[in-house]
């Protein structure tokens, strides 16, 4: 006589789709960096790569990478917020990646990024605080194309 025991085991899921917010982060990313690029090459070559001692000098390819990943980490980040608030149209989750690309901005780029590369010497060290109009816009494009893609795939991925 044998017997069988089952278990059951309950999974808790975070809201929000975070392979969508990978995605998402990637795609906006790319298009801020696209712009970056166009607009301020330095940013990308040496002050992203130097937040991990990648530059100097110029290295490109390593700030794209640094961008990328960063896109990635928020973009996972931007998920879990809008499934939180339980963000579901379309044209809110645009909304929303715009406003977490000025949170981004105003926390990271213009705070947090400069105190960071002063700490490490960068050579490409901004101002203190860095609140860059420029940069601005980077950001903006970075969560506009967050919020799309991440309305697009979430319940594809």
């Amino acid at each position: 006589m044998s017997t069988q025991s089952e278990t059951a085991t309950a999974t808790e899921s975070l809201p929000g789709s975070w392979q969508a917010g990978v995605l998402g982060g990637v795609v906006g990313a790319a298009a801020m960096g696209a712009l970056i690029l166009a607009m301020n090459p330095p940013t990308l070559a040496v002050a992203i790569p130097s937040l991990y001692a990648l530059a100097p000098p110029a290295n490109p390819a390593a700030g794209l990478v640094v961008h990328l990943s960063h896109g990635a980490v928020l973009g996972v980040a931007f998920a879990g917020g809008a499934g939180a608030l339980a963000l579901d149209s379309p044209g809110r989750l645009v909304a929303a990646g715009v406003g977490w690309g000025v949170v981004t901005w105003a926390v990271l780029a213009a705070v947090l990024m400069p105190v960071w590369l002063g700490a490490v010497g960068s050579p490409a060290s901004p101002p203190f605080p860095n609140f860059a109009p420029p940069s601005l816009l980077w950001h903006v494009v970075y969560g506009a194309v967050l919020g799309g893609v991440y309305a697009a795939a979430r319940d594809r991925l």
